[in-house]
């Protein structure tokens, strides 16, 4: 008997302050078949949910608000389906951002603060802010004990940021992966179910590509009822 397996609904929440065309083809590079929607109802039956964000955190939560989609936000990160965000997508999970005045979703407990201007690298040369560009990401935890999303990723890969803003998690376990820009930048986030990078996967060649198929695997398992452990 042959065993039959169910493909997960993805979708990519469409905030209209976001990458999502360059989320979906990446995506869909891995076998995925996304859908971009600004529909509460759509998101309510998803198997799982990508929220990417460019831009300012108080422009995303504003179109969150206006679409009213923060509650079915939440909602779905409490269901416990895998909720990958990006970027903006990452700030705006924690309670409060120094860049605007509206409150985040609170689903990370902690704060996102501006990097420090005038920080130096190991030259002595003076960082520019914002952090454009390839920097190294060092994980927290080994292979094994990572979440599905981060596994196979070499220590030390390189991703591609754009942002002026780093996150502070109150919690220092919920932090799986940093980056060094003259002070330590948190360049990942995984609290159970919900998975947050301050770099961009999609920008960042096949190593970001092999984030994305992993996301895609963890749905797939998630929804055909596989037990896979949502570590760090």
């Amino acid at each position: 008997m042959t065993e039959s397996f169910l493909a997960p609904k993805i979708v990519i929440i469409n905030t209209r302050a976001a990458n999502v065309h360059s989320v979906d083809k990446a995506l869909r590079k891995v076998g995925a078949n996304p859908v971009i929607t600004s529909d509460p109802e759509e998101l309510a039956s998803a198997d799982a949910a990508v929220l990417p964000g460019v831009g300012a955190s108080d422009a995303v939560m504003t179109a969150l608000n206006s679409l009213r989609l923060t509650d079915p936000v939440k909602q779905f990160a409490a269901s416990g389906r895998p909720l990958l965000c990006i970027c903006i997508g990452l700030q705006v999970l924690f309670n409060s951002s120094e860049e605007g005045d509206l409150p985040g979703l609170g689903l990370v407990q902690g704060s996102v603060k501006l990097i420090p201007p005038g920080m130096k690298d190991k030259l002595g040369n003076k960082m520019k802010v914002p952090h454009i560009g390839w920097n190294e990401v060092h994980f927290t935890h080994g292979e094994t004990e990572r979440n599905p999303i981060f596994r196979g990723i070499p220590q030390g890969s390189h991703f591609y940021f754009v942002h002026s803003y780093r996150c502070v998690p109150d919690e220092q376990s919920e932090v799986a992966a940093t980056a060094n820009y003259g002070v330590e930048v948190c360049a990942a986030v995984v609290r159970r179910n919900v998975i947050g990078t301050q770099f961009h996967p999609e920008k960042s060649g096949s190593i970001g590509l092999q984030i994305y198929k992993n996301f895609f695997n963890l749905c797939f398992s998630t929804k055909n009822n596989e037990n896979q452990p949502m570590a760090n």
